[in-house]
């Protein structure tokens, strides 16, 4: 097919049978988190950033590798996975389901990313995504990147992203709210 791309030489080796390696993102809520929401942004905003996350690693008659398109079900894609009941905070719980989804591989019969709606409060959130994204797809700057191209600020989404800071720092742009301080990229 003529809009296949290339794997590229960093892709390959990643998803060889010797080295399988996923990046896990942690995005913690204020809010808790709904599905649906969850699905909208997936579909309206994640996708669309890049070609890779609705493609698949095929192989083609001379054993090249190469991306191709195919239609994602998102519902595939989605994990919600179910915690004890009655804890104030889910923080050791999340730990563990980190550990255990950090073990498993992804498959290459879909595209090769996977997001786990946590819906348990932690010390920190209301709620976290975690994503599970191949290396294939690419470098942590460029997954970063597609990430937070898909975040907004809730007060103005015009305004670019701010970030907790933890530690002051000199020559940096700090507002104060509330003794929480933030760094505006």
């Amino acid at each position: 097919m003529a809009d296949e791309e290339p794997v590229s030489p960093t892709g390959q080796y990643m998803s060889s049978s010797v080295l399988n390696v996923a990046f896990l993102v942690v995005f913690e809520t204020l809010m808790p988190i709904h599905d649906s929401q969850a699905i909208t942004a997936l579909q309206s905003i994640f996708l669309p950033i890049n070609p890779r996350f609705s493609s698949i690693m095929v192989r083609d008659e001379h054993g090249v590798q190469k991306w191709r398109k195919v239609e994602v079900k998102l519902e595939e894609h989605l994990k919600v996975p179910v915690f004890p009941q009655g804890l104030e905070q889910y923080d050791e719980c999340l730990q563990d389901y980190m550990s255990s989804i950090s073990m498993e591989p992804l498959t290459f019969s879909k595209p090769l990313w996977d997001l786990s709606i946590i819906k348990y409060p932690t010390s920190s959130a209301a709620g976290t995504f975690v994503f599970r994204l191949h290396h294939a797809l690419g470098d942590g700057y460029s997954l970063m990147a597609a990430l937070f191209a898909c975040l907004k600020r809730t007060d103005d989404p015009s305004l670019p992203l701010t970030f907790l800071l933890l530690l002051r720092r000199k020559g940096c742009h700090q507002e104060e709210d509330g003794g929480v301080y933030f760094m505006s990229f």
